[in-house]
């Protein structure tokens, strides 16, 4: 019975997931830097910061626990929540976010026409509006990302689980006649954590170390009373037992 529900699962279209691990977590920021350098996202500035119009697909949200003198700071890193039941689909009117086999939340750019009506959607506050034309000045155009374009002003962005990453291993491996192997497909905030505090994998395949992180007694999802069913897990913090 085990070894057929494996079979089921390696058959089954996969549903990617991103655990993170709250008691891991440094706030160091390298996941922000890393979606910057594999995204080809454009830094805004200071002053257009500070009117909000800030371009992260990562955000550090940082809080406080306990009671002062005994007062640790904590970090939560929210990106796009990859939800199941995604309140941004609806909304959009020309169908530029969209829910793929592979439950993610898809961005179609060259279809976005920046409405901002998912923006206003979403529960989680994690899409972001670029307001500009990204400027990229020489030499600064040799770090770009050829598997990633590089959008213009006007649209919705937002965190994609670094989707060129996952369809570059899923191609590989249908050619060598494979499934992907558990943790060969990790994108750049996953690879770069020096803490190991985010774990990517196919929560559909319940021996995968993401499926597993994710039916701990930690696990819990942002506003789950909600009933989005994200696909970003978070593991609570202050615990040392899995």
């Amino acid at each position: 019975m085990a070894q057929d529900a494996k079979h089921s699962a390696e058959g089954a279209a996969p549903r990617w997931a991103l655990v993170v691990d709250l008691d891991r977590c440094t706030g160091c920021q390298a996941c922000v830097i890393a979606c910057h350098a594999e995204n080809n996202i454009p830094v805004v500035g200071e002053k257009q910061a500070a009117y909000g119009r800030w371009m992260h697909w990562i955000i550090i949200q940082r809080y406080w626990e306990g009671e002062y003198p005994n007062v640790k700071a904590r970090f939560m890193p929210v990106m796009c929540q990859q939800c199941a039941e995604a309140p941004c689909e609806p909304v959009c009117p020309v169908f530029a976010t969209y829910h793929n086999p592979e439950g993610l939340n898809a961005q179609v750019y060259n279809r976005c026409i920046g409405t901002r009506f998912c923006g206003n959607a979403c529960p989680y506050k994690a899409r972001t509006f670029n307001w500009f034309e990204p400027e990229f000045p020489a030499p600064l155009t040799e770090q770009l990302n050829p598997d990633v374009t590089v959008r213009s002003r006007g649209i919705m962005e937002k965190c994609t689980f670094c989707i060129q990453r996952i369809r570059r291993a899923e191609i590989d491996a249908q050619a060598e006649g494979r499934q992907p192997a558990d943790g060969e497909i990790q994108p750049a905030c996953v690879q770069t954590c020096p803490t190991s505090a985010l774990v990517f994998g196919n929560l559909n395949d319940p021996d995968s170390r993401a499926s597993q992180l994710a039916r701990s007694h930690r696990s819990f999802r942002l506003l789950e009373q909600l009933g989005t069913n994200p696909a970003v897990i978070y593991l609570k913090g202050g615990e040392t037992n899995v």
